[in-house]
């Protein structure tokens, strides 16, 4: 929420009565104002969206099995060396890691397109479908063209690029649709009084209820992603065929069980397509002093004197899906760093000493990690703070996310110091073996990267849902998406100077970059955090979290 937005007046603010009637779909903040002082906590969830989390295991399961051996794949020849990694297609580090960038870039970017045709045309089950369709034809190529004979007659690469092309746009679209769709599936919105086994009397929340969603798919999707340990073991000791075929059942079990439980699932029907008119009124504000509260219909009708077609409440929905969007721009410098762990960070363990463990296992530690600290967060620290009426804001726990990223990329600089400062080769690792230094140092960059994610990744999905318009909450995650596509552009940017001997300099320049964006994000940010503490209000008295101080001004919240 930008100044720009708020000195229009009540009546053209950023919160009028249309975007609070919006907002009481979302949680009902009125009614919790007058439970007092009354503990926060979430609601139960139902069964159903334990099903889609599962869909969502099987999907992660799936993109991480087949994701992870592809360094390998596409780095090193078909045929090796003793003591060389398991490899097919022989393009080298530099042509591997361009290759794996693209691949994201466009597996960022896809879910526009399919995001338009879920939110507007076919709806969000229709076009899940689809996109595990896609998904699943990708994965059978994917496997065919892996076959040693078959990358011997040359269809090595084409089978790559097309099975990237199916699984980019199956897999993006999947992952920007099955996000509002598993929060859809939460049905109960409504605060309500209950009474613990304890005997404590606490009210449901809903925002509450939305970051257990999201950790919960968060958490499970990490679960599954512990496939990669399976894949890369049965790609050096079996083959990239039999690593890919895996994937491929663990996709075609995800689409089982997503057509066979069509008639359980909470499916919103699909909206009258808003993007025409979000367009226009974009124009409308930048016309008008780059200031969306004049393109209100009410503005423009008493200052202007013309009728424009939009509604209020599409206005109020519309700014609140930018503000959303601002702050995911933030995460171009996250995506720079996260892409360095299924690239850079597999050829740095691969400089090492690994003593029979796979070179490309190490980032599945990040897996590991989600897995042990994001019940640890969800289930210990959260009920902790929320005991003492302390509920961190988003714009809180996405800085908190991006300092132990920053962190993780100052670890990345360390055992890279570490890697060419020992034996035998020094600052040229490979070229007459490996360092002397146990590849397993690295793992605690992973688990700080694994913090990272939690805090701010995971508060990013829960952030873009909530504080998007209800025909656009699609489009809204794969705009999320889209910045992931930034980054992995510019990470394959960077790949030219990721080369000995100057990997120092290379991860102590993501280590300051990423520095720089979380202090500027809070600076930025920190006063204007419209999360659901803010807006929404709160079941009594909010704490001050980090610096944000909130007070209330005719019912609205002011920063």
């Amino acid at each position: 929420m930008t100044r720009s937005l708020t000195t229009e007046g009540s009546k053209y603010g950023f919160y009028s009565p249309a975007m609070r009637s919006t907002l009481s779909n979302q949680g009902d903040s009125e009614s919790l104002n007058k439970y007092g002082g009354l503990r926060r906590v979430r609601e139960d969830v139902p069964w159903r969206l334990w099903i889609v989390a599962g869909i969502g295991f099987w999907e992660r399961a799936a993109f991480w099995g087949l994701t992870a051996p592809w360094q390998n794949y596409m780095e090193h020849p078909l045929h090796r060396d003793a003591g060389q990694p398991a490899g097919a297609l022989g393009l080298g580090q530099a042509m591997a890691t361009r290759v794996y960038c693209a691949f994201y870039i466009f597996y960022y970017a896809a879910p526009i397109l399919v995001a338009i045709i879920a939110d507007s045309y076919l709806g969000r089950y229709v076009t899940l479908v689809a996109s595990v369709v896609l998904y699943c034809l990708g994965c059978a190529i994917l496997t065919v063209s892996s076959v040693t004979s078959i990358i011997e007659r040359g269809w090595g690469v084409p089978g790559l690029a097309i099975a990237m092309f199916l699984i980019g746009l199956g897999g993006g679209g999947f992952r920007a649709i099955a996000v509002p769709f598993i929060a859809d599936q939460q049905t109960e919105t409504e605060p309500r009084v209950m009474t613990l086994k304890t005997g404590e009397v606490v009210v449901t929340d809903y925002q509450i209820t939305l970051q257990y969603i999201y950790n919960l798919y968060y958490w499970v999707g990490n679960v599954g992603s512990l496939s990669w340990f399976a894949t890369v073991y049965i790609e050096t000791h079996v083959s990239f065929t039999a690593a890919y075929g895996l994937t491929l059942g663990f996709m075609v079990i995800a689409l089982v069980m997503l057509v066979g439980g069509r008639q359980y699932y909470t499916r919103v029907p699909r909206e009258q397509n808003a993007l025409p008119e979000a367009f226009k009124i974009v124009v409308c504000a930048c016309r008008s002093g780059f200031k969306m509260g004049r393109a209100d219909p009410s503005y423009q009708l008493e200052r202007r004197h013309r009728t424009v077609p939009w509604s209020t409440q599409l206005v109020d929905e519309l700014t609140r899906g930018l503000q959303a969007c601002r702050i995911l721009l933030a995460f171009i410098m996250f995506y720079i760093c996260f892409d360095q762990m299924q690239n850079n960070l597999i050829s740095q363990a691969g400089q090492m000493q690994t003593n029979g463990t796979p070179n490309d296992l190490l980032p599945a530690m990040n897996q590991v990690g989600c897995i042990v600290l994001g019940p640890l967060i969800q289930e210990v620290l959260y009920p902790f703070l929320h005991r003492r009426r302390i509920y961190p804001t988003a714009v809180s726990r996405i800085a908190i996310g991006f300092a132990f990223v920053t962190l993780s990329m100052l670890y990345a600089t360390l055992v890279q110091l570490f890697i060419y400062r020992s034996p035998p080769c020094y600052d040229q690792p490979g070229s007459c073996g490996r360092n002397e230094i146990n590849v397993w140092i690295q793992a605690p960059l992973y688990l700080l990267i694994s913090a990272g994610e939690i805090f701010a990744y995971v508060t990013a999905l829960e952030y873009a849902y909530d504080h998007s318009p209800k025909a656009m909450k699609v489009v809204v995650q794969a705009i999320g998406l889209l910045v992931g596509s930034v980054g992995s552009a510019c990470a394959m940017a960077l790949t030219p100077v990721a080369r000995n001997p100057y990997l120092v300099t290379f991860y102590a320049s993501l280590t300051g970059s990423m520095a720089v964006t979380t202090v500027i994000f809070w600076a930025l940010f920190r006063r204007h955090d419209s999360s659901p503490v803010c807006v929404e209000g709160t079941a009594g008295p909010p704490a001050a979290v980090l610096g944000v101080r909130v007070r209330w001004v005719d019912h609205k919240c002011k920063v």
